[in-house]
């Protein structure tokens, strides 16, 4: 008898769900479909249409969410939903259902992401079964651990992206300076995000647009992609030097984090951002903010990193996740 699994990438924006059929130990795309998340007033609605427009019935679920995990429960960061694991299954008549933060759905993917989907920035000295961490800079920061136990990774999530920024250079101080005006406190992912990308830019802007003789452009709080239009389309100089700050101190912080993990397996450059930005991430700057560490530059030199450029590897993260619910050997369920 065929066996279901269901999975499933949930934020803000889109909720992608993709339903996978076991036959004969072989695991089989069997359906997939994008949601408009704003448009559902809540995951019990979308999940009920797609279990009708998919006609399976899963023996285990697997959903990466962007918000924090509590008791299997979770209030999404920036939508008014809650979704609970055992209400799920309770309601949809599933044997497990599993939640997990959106980013350890996107650390899980590392496992079976193939090598077309990274593009390396430092080759490094990879060890196969020392730490590694994924992060990556979207509408926020988010950061997972992935730690070796047994046959596997385990991701492990964590709420890094939140951490104290700290700069690294007499523009980055201002910068820090120019965001005090505005914040209390001012977190890495002030910085490393759409809405931080858009927070570079206006501080330049502010500092060159007169003595360059450029026309002030007015950007909405979360624009970066603006940012990275006005940079690649039409070579606005803000932008490009927006773009280059953006990188130097994303740089800086994925070494920051390769440091405190020991990260010997290698550092993942994930999120929305990178794959749109990677001509920028490819230039000196970013490796070089990155083993600019003082007496421990030679170690982070020897460390991997990597840009994940799969849109999907969350949902593939979260599909491994739901395979191991099933106690079976890690399949690759990329398409």
């Amino acid at each position: 008898m065929d066996r279901y699994l269901l999975y499933g990438d949930i934020g803000g924006t889109k909720t992608l769900l993709r339903s996978a059929v076991i036959k004969n130990e072989e695991v089989e795309l069997h359906y997939e479909h994008r949601y408009d998340s704003r448009q559902y007033g809540d995951f019990d609605s979308i999940l009920e249409d797609f279990l009708k427009q998919s006609g399976c019935q899963p023996v285990v679920v697997c959903l990466a969410v962007a918000g924090p995990i509590v008791d299997q429960q979770v209030h999404l960061t920036n939508l008014p939903w809650m979704i609970n694991a055992s209400a799920l299954a309770e309601k949809f008549s599933i044997s497990a259902v599993k939640i997990v933060n959106d980013f350890e759905g996107m650390a899980a993917s590392i496992e079976v992401l193939p090598q077309d989907d990274l593009v390396m920035l430092q080759a490094g000295e990879p060890s196969s079964s020392a730490m590694r961490v994924v992060l990556g800079a979207g509408t926020g920061m988010g950061v997972a651990w992935l730690i070796k136990r047994g046959r596997y990774y385990e991701p492990l999530a964590t709420e890094a992206g939140h951490v104290d920024f700290a700069p690294t250079s007499a523009i980055q101080i201002e910068l820090l300076r120019y965001l005090m005006t505005k914040y209390q406190r001012v977190s890495i992912e002030r910085l490393l995000s759409g809405q931080g990308l858009t927070h570079i830019f206006n501080f330049l802007q502010a500092d060159m647009a007169a003595g360059a003789h450029l026309k002030s452009i007015e950007l909405d709080a979360d624009d970066g992609a603006t940012v990275t239009r006005l940079a690649f389309e039409h070579q606005y100089p803000i932008a490009l030097k927006a773009l280059d700050l953006f990188a130097k101190i994303y740089g800086a912080y994925a070494g920051n984090l390769a440091l405190t993990g020991l990260c010997r397996g290698g550092v993942y450059i994930a999120g929305g951002i990178a794959p749109r930005i990677i001509q920028t991430l490819q230039q000196p700057g970013f490796i070089q903010a990155f083993c600019n560490k003082g007496r421990y530059s030679e170690l982070v030199r020897e460390i991997p990193v990597y840009v994940v450029m799969n849109p999907k590897a969350g949902l593939l993260g979260a599909g491994l996740l739901a395979q191991r619910m099933l106690h079976q050997p890690a399949i690759s369920l990329a398409e």
